[in-house]
C-alpha cells in the first residue's frame, strides 16, 4: 500500500530509511555471497590437510573501515532528519493533543476542541502532547511523525502539511483493551476554509455531544449502535440491561439516576459482557445534566 509523503519531513525520513535498508541489503548480499563461496571452495575433501591461515593486515583494515564509513553515513542522514523534525520554527500554530483511553482530543488557542486534528495546508503546526492516564504514542504514517504521550510530562513534534486531504492517526503504544480503536484523522484544509472553521469556535452545537467528545466518552462508546469497549449510547435511555452489582447479576432499566451513577461511580454496576475498565470522569453537575439530556433523546 502506497503511503503519500504528505508533510515537509516525509521525504527526509523516507530517504534515511531507504539508505539504511539499501546498506543492509548490500551487506546481507555480500556476507551471504562470501559465505557460500567459502563453503564450496573450502569444503572438506579426502587427502586434504588443514592449514593454519594467518590474518592479513590489509584485509582487517578494509573490513574495519568500510563498516565505520557506512555507520557514519547512516548517522549523518538520520541526524539530519532528526534535527529537522525537532527544530520547530518560531512562527508556528500550536495545538494541544490530549491522549486518553481510548481517544484523542485536540485543543486550539481560541478554546475550540475537536476529535479531529484540523490544520491549514502549507502552514507549520506544532503539537504539544500529553496523556491523562497511561503511555500512548501519536503516529501519522503519511507525515512520518511519531512521538510518545507521557503521563505527567509534555512532549512535542511539528510538521508542515503539504497535501490536502484526510490522513490516519494511530496510537502505536499498547494502552489497554481499546488500543486498536484509538483512531483519529488529520484533516488538512485550504487556509481560507480552515480560517472559517477556526473562527466558528463560538458555535457550541449540542452541549451534551460536545461534552462526550471532550471527556473522551466516545473513545469507548458510540452513538450509532456499533459496539466498542463499552455499550453503545444509541437508544440507551429506557433500555433493559443486565448488570453485575457486588458480584451479583440483576436486570435494570436505564434511567437518569443509573446514567449519573455510572459516570460518578463506574464500578458500581458493570454491564454484563463488558470489561470493568471505565475510569472515573471528572464532571460538574451541570455537565452531567447536559449529558443525560443528550442521551435521553438519542434514538
Amino acid at each position: 500500500m502506497f503511503i503519500p509523503e504528505a508533510s515537509n519531513s516525509a521525504r527526509y525520513v523516507d530517504a534515511a530509511f531507504l539508505v539504511i535498508v539499501g546498506i543492509s541489503v548490500a551487506l546481507l548480499a555480500g556476507v551471504t555471497s562470501v559465505m557460500l563461496f567459502l563453503i564450496f571452495r573450502y569444503k572438506r575433501r579426502r587427502g586434504t590437510k588443514a592449514e593454519q591461515v594467518e590474518g592479513g593486515t590489509a584485509l582487517e583494515i578494509i573490513w574495519t573501515v568500510i563498516p565505520v564509513v557506512l555507520v557514519l553515513v547512516m548517522f549523518v542522514i538520520g541526524e539530519r532528519s532528526f534535527r529537522l523534525i525537532r527544530s520547530a520554527p518560531r512562527e508556528i500554530m500550536t495545538i494541544r493533543v490530549d491522549a486518553r483511553q481510548w481517544s484523542w482530543m485536540f485543543g486550539y488557542d481560541n478554546g475550540r476542541q475537536s476529535d479531529q486534528l484540523r490544520v491549514p495546508l502549507g502552514k507549520p503546526v506544532k503539537l504539544r502532547l500529553s496523556s491523562r492516564d497511561v503511555l500512548h504514542s501519536f503516529y501519522v504514517p503519511a507525515f512520518r511523525i511519531k512521538e510518545d504521550c507521557v503521563p505527567g510530562m509534555e512532549t512535542y513534534l511539528w510538521f508542515t502539511p503539504q497535501q490536502q486531504g484526510s490522513f490516519d492517526i494511530f496510537c502505536t503504544e499498547y494502552c489497554g483493551l481499546g488500543h486498536s480503536g484509538m483512531l483519529a484523522k488529520v484533516v488538512v484544509m485550504p487556509e481560507k476554509e480552515f480560517d472559517e472553521w477556526y473562527a466558528g469556535a463560538g458555535a457550541k452545537g449540542n452541549r451534551g455531544l460536545q461534552l462526550l467528545l471532550e471527556k473522551g466518552c466516545l473513545g469507548c462508546h458510540t452513538t450509532d449502535g456499533t459496539l466498542k469497549v463499552g455499550p453503545t449510547f444509541k437508544g440507551i435511555y429506557g433500555r433493559t440491561v443486565t448488570v453485575v452489582t457486588s458480584g451479583k447479576e440483576r436486570t435494570i432499566t436505564v434511567d437518569g439516576d443509573y446514567l449519573k451513577r455510572s459516570v460518578l461511580d463506574p464500578g458500581a454496576d458493570i454491564v454484563k459482557g463488558f470489561p470493568p475498565v471505565m475510569p472515573k470522569i471528572p464532571v460538574t453537575p451541570e455537565e452531567l445534566d447536559a449529558i443525560e439530556d443528550y442521551l435521553e433523546h438519542l434514538r
